[in-house]
């Protein structure tokens, strides 16, 4: 099955969490995705920079965006690490995510994430790797 941009666009608005955090799909195409999040003050922890958590989640659904554009919708995350590389400032967050290797119900997948402000080139904030699978019997699908 063919996914498109707009699939996977509608994919990700019917996450309650994604609409949360203003998550978009900004690319999508066979063996990657890119995930777009508004940096915004609710985003931000103590020190003014954005959580640790708003970076994994967009790993998280950039990995599995990616693992869907080779296995099908029915996907979810098996498992991920991340590397915090630097705080992450700016107006926007960029996890760009890519198939290393598939199999017909497993993806391993790469993501870098990136802050971006005007005027300055992308910084790489972190970096993340983890797995897809397709799930035949998700709940609600």
């Amino acid at each position: 099955m063919t996914i498109t941009l707009d699939d996977a666009q509608g994919v990700l608005a019917a996450q309650p969490f994604a609409s949360l955090v203003g998550g978009r799909i900004a690319a999508f195409e066979t063996g990657s995705a890119t995930l777009e999040i508004p940096i915004t003050p609710a985003l931000l922890q103590q020190f003014g920079v954005v959580h640790g958590g708003v970076l994994a989640y967009s790993a998280d659904n950039a990995l599995t965006f990616a693992a869907g554009s080779v296995l099908g919708p029915k996907v979810l995350t098996s498992g991920f690490t991340i590397t915090y590389l630097r705080p992450a400032t700016g107006s926007l967050l960029r996890a760009e995510a890519s198939v290393v290797s598939a199999t017909r119900r497993q993806a391993v997948c790469r993501c870098e994430i990136f802050s971006i402000a005007d005027g300055r080139a992308p910084v790489l904030c972190a970096a993340a790797q983890g797995a897809a699978s397709v799930v035949d019997d998700i709940p609600g699908s």
